[in-house]
């Protein structure tokens, strides 16, 4: 079993070491560039007299200047991919020490209105999105928080399979992260891909050989003007033509560039990614799945990928003056990439979202494999189909630190609902969402916070945290009746694992009593599972009546003037409530 701490730590000793020799490697490289670039300055003086030495000089120069700066790039790739790695590394230490507060929220993705998200704390400050999410792309996050909200009960042990399998791969995981967090991508996928998908070509066919020719000729005349045979009078002329050729299809070329620039980040980002995806070995189903759909007939995803991001590299070169001057005139160089690019985007046009999607797929799928590698010690459910829906041994919250977790023996069976009472602080709440977030982790393949956990899939809904809406019209108890309301009508479609949390809040102690006890008796009736936490005993009363029922409760004991919880789940009813003596205490009455 490989101790987190202890990878993350070697880890980044290993790539504090890498980064300082990538420095030192800049700074010569730098040094070179300098004496090189003089050297070809002094060479052209010197031999200024003689111009076909002097010419000579000056193209040799420029070749060997640009394998200089083609390696001193590589170099600040290597020093920003290393650093990115490191920081990846330290930012892991620091939420093993409970320390990710100051992460993305993902407040976005809070919707009241689900199956149970707003109510487990799955999205905003100190939730699990929170302290799993190391996605790098837009869409990564957005599939990740999508995965946390799905509800699905299908294929939970091929997802353990496939989480497994990366989260054995550490090393992979980082680099892909590295990779990705490289490029800042300002535009959505999204957009793009339907960009591409409804983009009509708007260049004639004849552009595919037009600026080939014309490169060539120029080619021609200025060997020509250089061996004295033509003047450079004709040379100029065929330079005008060149302008005049592009600036036809000036307002063509403009719309194509706009609209492929909002691309040329996100290519050079995922080339990058699709190749790190290729070129590994999986053996899990869904990771071969995923894998199988960006294999192309004649080349690689990331080839064909990289190849386009580099003509949106090269057509970006019109921005240069001197390139957008010289290159036109003589090359047609807007007219050559912009064909180019409306080429690409015919010929691919229909497999472009299939290989963002599988970008988009191990984005997610790394953050749940990040997550079981930073928790060996939590278990993958052993899924079965027996009376038992958990059976569970030391269940704890995962956001909890381990030192302060109390962690609780749990065992209820298809068809069975527990009435938990308790006094205020005792865990009650705790223990609603430990269960809750333990139902959500298992269904999507990850290992929960236990010792053991057999468990018989069941969706998730609940209801624990309602509130007023002014926007709406509606009060507080209005609101927590469409709530019910909807959990009625889902259950009568599918099996669910109810969890309510004090229901009936906005009405009237008689009334509430009456009303709490015909709808634990109707969920009874519907042979639903779940827990309703409480403070009416009254409701425990219903053991009695029903034996679907169990009575469970958290204690408080007031021990020396101080109120103690043990925040153990006990069998029967709570008898020790604390309000009156916390109001006291505190000095409120």
């Amino acid at each position: 079993m490989t101790d987190p701490i202890q990878f993350y730590e070697a880890e980044k000793a290993k790539h504090q070491t890498n980064l300082a020799a990538l420095k030192k490697k800049l700074n010569i490289s730098s040094s070179i560039r300098l004496i090189l670039f003089i050297a070809i300055i002094v060479g052209i003086y010197f031999f200024w007299s003689n111009l076909q030495i002097a010419i000579g000089i000056g193209v040799l120069g420029i070749i060997a200047f640009l394998i200089l700066v083609s390696r001193h790039s590589n170099l600040q790739y290597q020093r920003d991919f290393t650093k990115e790695l490191l920081e990846i590394n330290e930012k892991e230490i620091r939420i093993k020490n409970g320390d990710y507060l100051e992460l993305n929220e993902g407040e976005a993705y809070e919707n009241p209105k689900h199956f149970y998200s707003y109510d487990i704390d799955l999205f905003g400050r100190g939730s699990l999105f929170q302290f799993m999410n190391r996605t790098v792309t837009q869409e990564g996050e957005a599939e990740f928080a999508k995965q946390l909200s799905l509800n699905h009960i299908e294929n939970i042990e091929q997802k353990q399979v496939g989480i497994k399998e990366l989260s054995a791969m550490p090393n992979w995981r980082q680099e892909f992260s590295a990779i990705g967090s490289l490029v800042k991508v300002q535009h959505k996928a999204r957009a793009i891909i339907a960009w591409i998908k409804d983009y009509k070509t708007s260049l004639p066919n004849i552009m595919s050989l037009l600026p080939q020719i014309f490169t060539a000729l120029s080619a021609l005349l200025l060997a020509l003007v250089f061996f004295d045979v033509i003047s450079y009078q004709i040379l100029m002329l065929w330079f005008l033509v060149g302008l005049g050729i592009s600036g036809i299809y000036l307002k063509k070329i403009n719309k194509i560039y706009n609209e492929a620039g909002k691309a040329k980040d996100t290519f050079s980002q995922y080339y990058k990614l699709l190749d790190k995806i290729e070129n590994t070995t999986f053996t899990s189903e869904v990771l071969i799945a995923q894998q199988e759909r960006i294999k192309s007939e004649n080349e690689k995803a990331s080839l064909i990928f990289r190849k386009f991001s580099k003509t949106l590299d090269s057509f970006d070169q019109r921005n240069n003056m001197i390139m957008a001057l010289v290159g036109n005139g003589f090359l047609l160089w807007d007219l050559n990439y912009a064909f180019k690019v409306e080429k690409w985007l015919e010929t691919y046009h229909n497999k472009v979202e299939d290989w963002f999607e599988v970008i988009t797929f191990f984005d997610a799928q790394n953050s749940l494999a990040n997550f079981a590698f930073n928790h060996p010690d939590y278990v993958y459910p052993n899924i079965n189909q027996d009376q038992n829906v958990i059976k569970a041994t030391q269940l704890g919250h995962p956001l909890l630190k381990t030192k302060k977790r109390i962690d609780n023996d749990f065992l209820i069976e298809n068809q069975q609902f527990f009435i938990i009472t308790g006094a205020n602080m005792a865990g009650k709440s705790t223990f609603l969402r430990t269960v809750s977030l333990s139902i959500v982790m298992a269904n999507m393949g990850l290992p929960v916070c236990a010792e053991s956990f057999d468990y018989s899939p069941i969706k998730l809904i609940t209801s624990m945290r309602t509130s007023d809406s002014l926007a709406d019209d509606e009060s507080y108890f209005f609101s927590e009746l469409k709530r019910l309301k909807f959990i009625v009508e889902e259950i009568k479609n599918d099996n669910y694992f109810i969890i309510l949390d004090e229901i009936l809040k906005g009405t009237n102690s008689t009334d509430k009593a009456i009303g709490s006890k015909k709808f634990v008796e109707k969920l009874v009736a519907s042979n639903s599972t779940g827990i309703i936490a409480t403070h009416d005993l009254s409701l425990c009363e219903i053991e009695n009546e029903l034996p679907e029922i169990k009575n469970y409760y958290f204690d408080a004991e007031i021990i020396n003037d101080e109120l103690n919880f043990d925040y153990s789940l006990k069998n029967g009813v709570c008898k020790n409530m604390n309000a009156s003596f916390l109001l006291k205490k505190m000095e409120i009455v």
